[in-house]
């Protein structure tokens, strides 16, 4: 298993990195817009990862997007990209839009709405075991995922992220509140979930070994 996941992601690499030279180093989730964020930890299960169990407050920047580029209102596969510049080294978290079922967590599944649930997929390896992360929408609140319509109403949208061992229940540690977008919109900024994974947990499994090479594939062509 881990030596195809590794093999598909080689495989994947190619064509990723051909997109990415023409989508200067997106191959992925070409259209977005990135906003200021906040990140605060309340304090989640006392699991042996002090970040997910310890209170905190830091700055993020979010990258709200869809992942085909394909044109609204056609539903797509979007993404909740943060970026947490703070601490030893920056931690990078990569969502993207799925169920929180027992099983329908490990799936993507296409969306319209930006204001919807959002997970990992790809499991955190811990001493707890397996780990996954979601986030939820905090109320009710409508975001187009169009580029546009995102800058004007995400700021002030609030997710509360979640945290499970394998296939159990959710149990929250964090709120992520949306501020306001940067300066030109979308500007070229670098997110790798596998080489920044959060402190005390490490990127790990078929997704994480499938990612890998896209990543370096995506980091090639915008060096080129």
């Amino acid at each position: 298993m881990q030596d195809a996941a590794r093999l598909a992601g080689r495989l994947a690499a190619v064509p990723l990195g051909t997109l990415a030279r023409r989508r200067q180093g997106k191959p992925m989730h070409p259209r977005g817009v990135v906003l200021d964020a906040v990140l605060e930890r309340s304090g989640g299960p006392d699991w042996g990862v002090p970040w997910l169990a310890g209170p905190g407050r830091e700055p993020a920047v979010v990258r709200l997007s869809r992942g085909a580029g394909l044109p609204v209102p056609l539903p797509d596969l979007l993404g909740l990209a943060v970026h947490l510049p703070a601490g030893d080294r920056p931690v990078d978290l990569l969502l993207s839009t799925a169920g929180r079922g027992r099983w329908t967590r490990f799936l993507p599944v296409p969306r319209v709405d930006a204001a919807t649930t959002y997970g990992s997929i790809m499991g955190y390896r811990s001493v707890a075991g397996t780990l996954r992360l979601v986030a939820v929408p905090d109320g009710p609140r409508r975001v187009p995922s169009d580029p546009g319509p995102i800058a004007e109403r995400a700021p002030g949208t609030a997710f509360r992220l979640l945290v499970a061992r394998g296939a159990g229940d959710w149990a929250p540690f964090a709120r992520l509140t949306l501020g306001g977008p940067v300066d030109g919109l979308d500007p070229d900024l670098r997110f790798d979930a596998v080489r920044n994974p959060p402190p005390g947990l490490l990127a790990d499994g078929p997704m994480a070994r499938f990612r890998a090479p896209a990543y370096a594939a995506a980091r090639e062509a915008r060096s080129a």
